[in-house]
């Protein structure tokens, strides 16, 4: 039996207002909320709601065979409560179905994995309360930014519980091996890999309304048939889509909402499952383990980390975001940590992109800023009043040894407090266990003999001899 998993990502950044070099130090507030609520509006009637209103009529018509996952950011999920609460509404009613699987991700959608893995942990750990608190369910699975993962991530994302990890199925780390099968983590085997079918992912995301396309007008009995003609042992398809793509990134006009409402009528004709990504996890065993010594990702055709961390420009703001970390922690001002959280949303990175400016590719297509440079100024002037505000909670005049003192202290703290708590609740485990076993023998236990007493005839016959 073969099977597709659909995983629909949804993310919306909190995109920078222009902020002026002598902004530095009087406006603290940094987001553009005309830009924002215009964005999220627009491409939230335009694709996400109809997107949405297609993949409950798909649940209901099949009556429950077609299932999917969504991985949608905590940032985005801000900005639908604050400009469009009915998609968060269609969000729940897809949760209700019970065939909708919500994987987990970092909030801010940022680079914490590959920068501050502190940061990284409590970002994911945010993100799924989240999910929690609106629709009720746990991950299972995790999916990291843009995909990026490496052999260094993975013992990380398996620490936090998670079962799976979704990622790229990038060429010349699978050589001759197929993306369509379950693997294992190289550096964490109980983690099980899933690999985006990188080619039929992009027919749709990319090719679907491209008239110079060979394989163009695409219709969804072509594409089940591509599926139908992989390999027989090769079980799983997972293929990775922005939900913008239906209905936005490719208009509503050229048909992508007809064509992903008819896939599951012609999947079933050809013996074809729907599968969640935990469906995957827990039904298929890994054929291999995969290593990834350097980190891959979903972008660009290098399918590295390069589109965030490429160039000088961008080396210097994430390092220095990051550096600022430790002490952002440590403050108890929810204004400060909440823009410390959509600071570092990759987004940021990408328009300072230099890879392929020149010639006008994808970087600049998406990029509210003219040029790579002007979207580093803007963002640096932003981050020198963010880091002024931070010093001004844990001032730099803090002496470096006497800070990491500080910091020692609290992490020891941390885990002792940590530690007692295991102590105490394998204590109270014991003692349970104890007094279960404690009363099963007691139930067990023969009763003891009671003395026989004599009767009053037996006395008086006693006193007559």
């Amino acid at each position: 039996m073969k099977a597709v998993s659909l995983n629909f990502e949804i993310h919306q950044p909190f995109r920078l207002k222009r902020y002026r070099f002598f902004d530095i130090g009087n406006d603290h507030y940094y987001y553009d909320d005309f830009l924002n609520d215009d964005i999220v509006t627009r491409i939230a009637h335009q694709s996400y709601i109809p997107a949405a209103e297609t993949l409950l009529r798909m649940i209901n018509d099949t009556k429950g065979a077609f299932r999917c996952s969504i991985s949608i950011t905590g940032v985005a999920i801000e900005q639908f409560e604050q400009y469009v609460p009915e998609f968060i509404d269609l969000l729940r009613r897809l949760a209700d179905t019970g065939k909708v699987e919500f994987i987990a991700t970092p909030y801010a959608h940022s680079l914490a994995s590959l920068y501050d893995p502190e940061e990284f942990r409590q970002q994911v750990e945010m993100q799924c309360r989240k999910l929690h608190e609106l629709f009720g369910v746990k991950p299972k699975v995790f999916r990291n930014t843009e995909l990026i993962y490496s052999d260094d991530i993975a013992p990380q994302i398996l620490g936090m519980g998670f079962k799976g990890c979704i990622t790229e199925g990038v060429k010349h780390i699978l050589g001759w091996k197929s993306a369509d099968y379950v693997y294992s983590a190289a550096s964490a085997p109980k983690l099980k890999l899933l690999l985006k079918n990188d080619k039929l992912s992009d027919d749709i995301a990319f090719r679907f309304s491209d008239t110079s396309w060979d394989a163009f007008p695409l219709t969804a009995d072509k594409y089940m048939d591509w599926i139908a003609a992989t390999p027989p042992e090769e079980q799983i398809i997972n293929l990775c889509l922005n939900l913008e793509t239906f209905g936005s990134l490719q208009p509503a006009s050229s048909g992508i909402l007809q064509f992903l409402e008819a896939l599951p009528r012609f999947a079933n004709e050809r013996g074809i499952e729907f599968w969640t990504p935990s469906d995957a996890v827990s039904k298929l065993k890994p054929v291999g383990e995969l290593a990834v010594v350097h980190a891959i990702s979903g972008a660009d055709e290098a399918r590295d980390t390069s589109a965030w961390i490429g160039n000088a420009l961008q080396h210097e703001a994430l390092d220095k975001l990051y550096r600022a970390g430790e002490r952002v922690r440590l403050c108890e001002d929810r204004r400060l940590k909440q823009d410390w959280w959509y600071l570092q949303g990759s987004d940021h990175f990408y328009y300072m992109s230099t890879k392929h400016f020149a010639d006008g590719a994808v970087h600049s297509q998406f990029s509210p800023y003219e040029t790579p440079y002007q979207a580093f100024t803007n963002y640096m002037n932003v981050l020198a009043d963010f880091l002024v505000r931070v010093d001004e909670q844990y001032p730099l005049t803090i002496d470096n040894e006497e800070l990491n003192s500080l910091l020692k202290t609290i992490r020891n703290q941390e885990r002792e407090i940590a530690e007692l708590t295991r102590e105490k609740e394998s204590m109270s485990k014991n003692l349970e266990q104890y007094n279960i076993e404690h009363q099963l023998r007691d139930k067990a236990a023969p009763e003891p003999e009671k003395p026989v007493k004599k009767t009053r005839a037996k006395k008086t016959a006693k006193k007559a001899e």
